[in-house]
């Protein structure tokens, strides 16, 4: 069963007709907010390619990023902030993230998938689907666009604080970034509760 097929099982399993599949980026980094996308795909139009984000190559997903905004019902993203990460912890920042692009979605929907085994608290049914960003056409593609956000983000980031590399390691914990936050300290988009192990706050 292929991704697309899978969403058409999750249509009949559950009796619906326009799904919802919504994925995070960026729980783990030491850096950076989190980001989240909720998209809604078409049901006669196979992009080829889909996968988990963190399957595809930075080269391919920019591509699929572009050729899923083109061709999609209609997709969202959401964000929250590290000052929001450090208030109310990463899960409930990432299902905060969820929450928001789920929120932003205007079209009519029945339901929404979510990666993982946790939700967001949303308004409408949804539901949780373990590893879904490998079984899912919906929670692929909304794995990608979260993915690709954030890294555009980071990018940014990296031209605002250009000692830290973020460009490169997109605020992951890599030897490099941290032999800068020890060299450095921290800059505002840091996450002051992933950096104990690190250095002396």
């Amino acid at each position: 069963m292929n991704l697309y097929e899978y969403d058409d099982y999750l249509r009949k399993r559950d009796n619906v007709k326009v799904i919802v599949g919504v994925d995070e980026a960026g729980r783990g980094p030491l850096a950076g907010d989190v980001y989240a996308a909720a998209v809604i795909l078409s049901d006669d139009i196979v992009i080829d390619g889909i996968n988990d984000s963190k399957k595809l190559s930075e080269k391919k997903r920019e591509k699929l990023f572009d050729e899923i905004c083109m061709k999609t019902i209609t997709y969202s993203i959401g964000v929250a902030s590290v000052d929001e990460i450090e208030k109310i912890n990463i899960l409930n920042a990432s299902m905060l993230a969820m929450k928001r692009a789920v929120d932003a979605i205007k079209c009519p929907y029945e339901i929404v998938y979510t990666d993982g085994n946790k939700s967001p608290i949303l308004s409408s049914p949804s539901k949780t689907i373990v590893k879904g960003d490998a079984l899912s056409a919906s929670i692929a593609a909304a794995s990608i666009i979260a993915k690709v956000s954030r890294d555009r983000y980071m990018a940014e980031m990296d031209a605002a604080y250009p000692e830290y590399g973020f460009a490169k390691h997109k605020g992951y914990g890599t030897a490099e970034h941290r032999e800068m936050i020890k060299k450095y300290g921290i800059c505002p988009i840091h996450r002051p509760s992933f950096l104990k192990k690190i250095i002396s706050l």
